[in-house]
């Protein structure tokens, strides 16, 4: 890790003739590339990805929509090999966190319409003389990318319901749909993955990020993927204005009008396809990856879906797809992925301890339960072996980025989530009052500090459940301090 923080700090300094001051790994989402924050004179992005053909297609799509006047980044620089480069910086703030900070106003209708007029200019004006070879798998999302995201969906998400259905209808049933949204009148760039979280808001001004998924495509897709998006929950009543307002966009950059109810027709075909391409990400992301982030969300999606099949048609009758679709949105599937919530009368209380080997040992339970877990942090790298963490703990922001950007601890913490929420959740069910969990290291210091704070956040956030927190090593030293 520290052998790429240096060559981010040699590109940097090649392009500004300057070093720079902080280069900071911003949390990983659901791709393998790895974003930096470089400070100094500029302030940029820098991005990390072995996989030099996508990060080709990102480079090449940029420069093109730039000079078209879209809303992208502007590329700094790249090093040689092509597996770093730095691009303009558009801040923190994406639509979502608009959304989730003041609710349902007329500001962040505002952003959804300015997003949405983009959007139009970047589909059709980017589109003009747009080499699809630099796409990095198909050049258009036809009838065989239709139906690969349908199976994506079957084989991480319908196969692990383990619900039956007759494989050879289904099949048929795919094949019609694929080749029925594939005859649509407006085909041109796909965005492919336009959600609010790739939609920055800096000044006041929307920004695009990662659409180096893009191909050509049906407009319908894009504008599915922001409205529909599981996780903004948006109206009804803001889903179809903003299509109508989207589709006024497309008039005014195409100025012509397009045929709206032959257009909404087919944008409800692409809805579903995009539910249930995120369904298959939320499986491939969540169930077999096992990351806490995508279970989350699957209920969402789930709902979303499930009002989807309510209230709205996509013009193609497809028997045994609509049979399967029906069950995997029942309450009892629903709730298979809902996290069981704490409550005023929930008694569990989970007792979160870090500790030393060295000095303090094992923390006894004192409860009738008499029992819990311990993890051992000791495999994890010590920052306590550097100079300038050895006074400092794993409360402490460099102690955190080097947990984080340099150790195992990511990995590490998965794992301690997943065994450990199955008996969080079993205690709340049963009734159980008391759970201890344990984190050592040497010292009880950095490692152990850091990944008792971690479970801590995860199971507030994710149950609600009460915690008692104890630092045995650094609470004994706060109370020496006080008694000086």
């Amino acid at each position: 890790m520290q052998q790429i923080i240096d060559e981010i700090g040699k590109l940097y300094q090649q392009e500004f003739h300057t070093s720079p001051q902080t280069i900071e790994k911003i949390p990983q989402s659901g791709s393998d590339r790895v974003y930096y924050r470089v400070s100094g004179a500029t302030t940029c992005i820098a991005t990390v990805s072995k996989n030099i053909r996508e990060n080709q297609t990102f480079l090449q799509f940029s420069r093109h929509f730039k000079e078209r006047n879209c809303p992208v980044p502007a590329i700094i620089c790249v090093s040689k090999d092509e597996q770093i480069y730095l691009q303009e910086d558009f801040g923190d703030i994406s639509l979502l966190n608009e959304l989730e900070q003041h609710g349902y106003t007329e500001h962040v209708y505002g952003l959804f319409q300015q997003s949405l007029q983009q959007l139009a200019h970047m589909q059709i004006k980017g589109h003009h003389q747009l080499n699809y070879d630099w796409c990095i798998t198909s050049k258009e999302f036809g009838k065989q990318a239709i139906l690969s995201d349908l199976l994506y969906c079957k084989y991480y998400f319908i196969d692990a319901l383990k619900i039956p259905y007759d494989k050879e209808k289904l099949i048929d049933d795919f094949e019609a749909l694929s080749t029925y949204l594939t005859h649509v009148d407006h085909k041109y760039f796909m965005f492919r993955d336009f959600q609010s979280r790739n939609v920055m808001v800096k000044e006041g001004m929307v920004k695009f990020i990662d659409y180096q998924g893009g191909m050509r495509g049906a407009l319908q897709y894009d504008v599915a993927s922001l409205l529909w998006q599981a996780k903004a929950e948006l109206p009804d009543e803001w889903k179809n204005n903003l299509l109508e307002y989207y589709m006024d966009c497309v008039n005014d950059v195409l100025h012509t009008k397009i045929d709206r109810v032959r257009f909404s027709s087919q944008y409800n075909g692409y809805v579903l396809i995009r539910l249930l391409q995120v369904l298959g990400a939320y499986g491939f992301r969540g169930l077999f990856e096992r990351k806490a982030h995508f279970l989350t969300s699957i209920p969402l999606a789930l709902k979303n879906l499930k009002w989807f099949l309510k209230n709205k048609g996509v013009g193609i009758v497809l028997p045994e797809f609509e049979r399967l679709l029906g069950l995997m949105v029942e309450d009892e599937i629903i709730q298979r992925f809902e996290p069981v919530q704490a409550t005023d009368d929930t008694k569990l209380v989970v007792r979160i301890n870090s500790f030393s080997y060295k000095t303090t040992g094992i923390p006894k339970d004192e409860t009738d339960n008499g029992g819990g877990f311990v993890f051992d942090c000791r495999s994890i790298y010590n920052p306590g072996r550097f100079a300038e963490y050895k006074t400092q703990t794993g409360r402490d922001k460099p102690v955190k980025d080097f947990l984080e950007q340099q150790t195992r601890m990511p990995q590490f913490l998965n794992s301690v989530y997943n065994i450990v929420d199955i008996a969080v959740e079993d205690y709340m069910q049963r009734g159980f009052e008391n759970l201890q969990i344990s984190f050592g290291c040497t010292g009880g210091q950095h490692r152990s500090v850091y990944a008792a704070d971690a479970l801590t956040r995860h199971l507030k956030n994710k149950y609600g459940v009460k915690i008692e927190l104890q630092h045995l090593v650094q609470d004994a030293k706060n109370w020496i301090n006080k008694i000086d």
